[in-house]
């Protein structure tokens, strides 16, 4: 049964009972372009950044952390190899084998320090080794459009995680958030248009397909992006 989350207070709710529950919790958050992953798994990630609020004080930081799936994305010359730069964010312009990889690490506790790369968008590009996870990181918080894909590798990413919880948003808002998102990237406003129908949407739809696989339906008042 999926479970409705309706604030941002909820939604802190049910990662301390996830806490509770586990010694370690992968949280995969998931929606179509636009629809406020990353300011969500951004705000949760520092909720509990040093420990369950209100709980026993933690002996070390790094309690929490965030490791977007977009650390993913193959570079532009490896996309421009494969005729897919003209179409980046779709299924097949990210390694879905490595974001595998690193989410069993992380789900398995290996010892060390496990490194994930992030994205930088001012550059467009993957940065590796950039996000620690340390052995007592508790929560790490993931996200990206195709967690509950059954495609290939995706299938095995979503049973490395805890729970997947699916960020539902108003589809005019949510085109009009990437459009404003392109543009501030360096898209002329034409071109972001333009881009958000021909590509953003084409994987909004094969996200939402995928909908009913998540534990919960995340319904946020308008997050700033």
């Amino acid at each position: 049964m999926t479970v409705n989350i309706a604030n941002l207070e909820e939604a802190k709710s049910r990662v301390k009972e996830l806490l509770a529950a586990d010694e370690r919790v992968i949280l995969g958050i998931v929606g179509a372009p636009g629809a406020g992953k990353s300011t969500l798994a951004q705000l949760l990630a520092e909720a509990f950044a040093e420990g369950v609020p209100g709980g026993a004080a933690e002996p070390k930081d790094h309690f929490s952390a965030w490791v977007p799936m977009d650390g993913y994305h193959l570079a532009d010359v490896e996309l421009r190899r494969l005729g897919r730069l003209q179409r980046k964010g779709a299924i097949d312009t990210f390694d879905a084998r490595g974001y595998r990889s690193l989410l069993r690490r992380i789900s398995a506790g290996e010892d060390g320090v496990i490194y994930a790369p992030m994205f930088e968008r001012d550059l467009e590009q993957p940065l590796a080794g950039a996000i620690p996870v340390f052995p007592w990181t508790r929560l790490v918080v993931t996200e990206g459009n195709y967690l509950l894909d059954e495609a290939d590798a995706w299938r095995d990413v979503r049973a490395a995680m805890t729970e997947v919880w699916y960020v539902d948003v108003d589809d005019d808002l949510r085109r009009e958030r990437l459009v404003e998102r392109h543009i501030r990237f360096g898209k002329e406003p034409e071109q972001a248009r333009k881009w958000v129908m021909e590509v953003d949407e084409v994987n909004a739809r094969r996200i939402a397909a995928c909908r009913d696989r998540a534990d919960a339906t995340v319904e946020l008042p308008p997050l700033d992006l």
